[in-house]
């Protein structure tokens, strides 16, 4: 789950953590702000430029957005087909995540996880007067972020699963053994980190004291 980083000698992958972060929530506020098709086709252009700046296999990250669109498409068209209607709707907004979701996921691929817990750390221990762990939040955050990838690839094994016993089109049989296969990884991880004898107040703790 950690190991998504991939190296290149690029300018994108030298660029400081809390910069990447920052340039992927000002084109999020700008994808949400635009109208119509054209905040998505922006963020098409960023990815696709970031995609080529950072030497990344395009194969590789396309790859990476094929279970989330297909997720996408699921939900907003369910959603359409409740409401009768508004499939161009529902169009722009699979197009406008789908390009979000590039713009995470090139993020994910050329930023360590110690950077990123690094600069969550530092922004959570501005709220460590109120009684905020900063260390917990940091990691957190940073599990959050690189299971995005990591659920593309479960839906793709379930989806696999299901046609092979020929019940594609159903859509319990995708969300209930996805969401047993999630609750199994976080069980996986919490006993990892048991195991591994983490503390997170104790390392904000020590953090703290070093500096």
């Amino acid at each position: 789950m950690l190991g998504l980083y991939l190296h290149r000698e690029s300018a994108i992958h030298r660029l400081p953590a809390g910069a990447k972060l920052g340039g992927l929530l000002l084109v999020t506020i700008l994808v949400l702000a635009l109208p119509g098709a054209w905040g998505a086709l922006a963020a098409g252009a960023v990815g696709a430029a970031v995609l080529v700046a950072a030497k990344l296999p395009v194969r590789r990250v396309l790859k990476e957005l094929r279970a989330p669109v297909v997720m996408l498409t699921l939900l907003f068209g369910f959603q359409a087909l409740l409401a009768g209607g508004g499939w161009e709707e529902t169009a722009v907004a699979v197009a406008r995540f789908a390009a979000l979701i590039l713009l995470a996921t090139l993020v994910t691929l050329t930023t360590r996880v110690m950077d990123m817990v690094e600069l969550f750390e530092r922004l959570f221990g501005l709220l460590r007067p109120v009684g905020v762990n900063p260390a917990k939040m940091a990691l957190m955050l940073a599990l959050a972020i690189r299971f995005i990838p990591l659920l593309g690839e479960q839906v793709r094994e379930v989806r696999m699963a299901q046609r092979a016993r020929g019940v594609e089109r159903n859509i319990a049989a995708l969300f209930v053994p996805l969401l047993v296969k999630i609750l199994t990884m976080a069980d996986d991880l919490t006993a990892a980190l048991e195991a591994r004898g983490y503390d997170p107040a104790e390392t904000g703790t020590r953090n703290t004291s070093q500096r």
